[in-house]
């Protein structure tokens, strides 16, 4: 057997730099955010910021050139994959789940023995839930549907089609972002406002980050629809993609429906 060829359908991936490099990246991040959290120097941790995007630049440029090579993506590389993105998206569900929790333990005495008699707490005024909530909501609603259109597209080979419906998913992932920054300027309560504010930014906060991932992900897909890198029955990063679009929809509904609509409306519970 030649030495080109292999016996097994696995990709045995050649030595790289970037495990360690990401490794130090972590750990520089690590240190100089508790050394600014300490009262020094912001630096420390802006390095290892920078360090870690040049690692995440070149590790996923190189699985994308492993993806091209056509060898290496294996059907049984691929399934693997796939699992690799349902588990993580259910380590997601996992960290959001404890944010919920934390507001039910808040707001639920049933479940709690230090809930809150009245939510919203006195003085706290929250978002009214028909305002920019429920139109971001809208929004990501479309743009769920926008991209399923482009995964349409891409599984009938229509490249150009899909890139186009790409696009407004994109726009619309922005549009998302940019009104919930708006609606966080405007709160009339802070960071550190007690227990309301604490799990109100910790969930809609983590959240907002997923929406600006995804969307710097559907940007990636964008252009590599534009250069021809996905065929009809080869595209992992766009379905994972994709995938993790529609996991930040519904993470957002429940985030609408429970703390916008429900927890923002003003109750007392029965004791």
């Amino acid at each position: 057997m030649a030495s080109s060829e292999s016996n097994h359908p696995y990709h045995m991936v050649s030595p790289s730099k970037w495990p360690f490099v990401g490794s130090l990246a972590g750990m520089t991040m690590a240190i100089g955010g508790i050394y600014y959290m300490q009262g020094g120097s912001l630096a420390g941790f802006l390095a290892g910021t920078a360090l870690m995007l040049y690692v995440m630049y070149g590790w996923w440029r190189d699985v994308i050139n492993e993806a091209e090579s056509g060898t290496d993506h294996t059907p049984t590389v691929k399934h693997g994959l796939r699992v690799g993105m349902v588990l993580f998206i259910t380590s997601e569900v996992m960290f959001f789940f404890a944010f919920f929790w934390a507001f039910f333990d808040a707001t639920i005495p049933a479940i709690s023995s230090t809930a809150h008699d009245v939510w919203p707490p006195a003085g706290v005024v929250p978002f009214a839930a028909f305002g920019i909530p429920f139109l971001n909501t809208l929004i990501l609603l479309t743009s769920g549907a926008t991209v399923t259109l482009a995964h349409h597209y891409m599984m009938h080979g229509e490249r150009q089609k899909c890139a186009y419906w790409l696009f407004w998913t994109v726009l619309l992932g922005a549009t998302f972002t940019g009104f919930q920054a708006y609606e966080y300027v405007h709160a009339t309560f802070g960071f550190k406002d007690g227990i309301y504010s604490s799990t109100f930014y910790l969930a809609t906060g983590f959240h907002g980050f997923h929406v600006l991932v995804g969307t710097i992900f559907l940007v990636v897909c964008y252009f590599r629809a534009k250069k021809g890198h996905f065929t009809a029955d080869t595209h992992i990063g766009f379905e994972a993609a994709a995938w993790y679009w529609h996991f930040v929809d519904v993470v957002w509904l429940f985030l609408f429906v429970c703390i916008y609509w429900w927890g923002g409306s003003g109750y007392v519970p029965a004791t």
